[in-house]
């Protein structure tokens, strides 16, 4: 059963509601009996699969001399390096 938030327009109370998709949304605030509105929440889903611009434009894996992929590299940071290049 999906969660709901809603917000009091009145008294700034927030509350969060369970409630069937088909239930009637909520009007009223729990507290002061002002009018709500519904909230909405960023949704944490992600896309796998070819169609998604993560999958099909993302670069291809590096491989060593001979075909084979690395099996482990180390990021190249070279913020580092400038900073110690610039306090000499």
């Amino acid at each position: 059963m999906p969660t709901y938030g809603y917000e009091c327009t009145r008294c700034g109370y927030r509350f969060e509601v369970f409630q069937r998709i088909t239930d009637e949304p909520i009007t009223e605030c729990e507290k002061c009996n002002g009018e709500v509105r519904k909230l909405f929440f960023p949704v944490g889903i992600v896309f796998k699969g070819t169609g998604f611009h993560v999958t099909d434009y993302r670069k291809p894996d590096k491989k060593d001399g001979d075909g084979r992929k690395p099996e482990f590299s180390l990021p190249s940071d070279t913020s580092s390096e400038k900073a110690e290049s610039t306090t000499s």
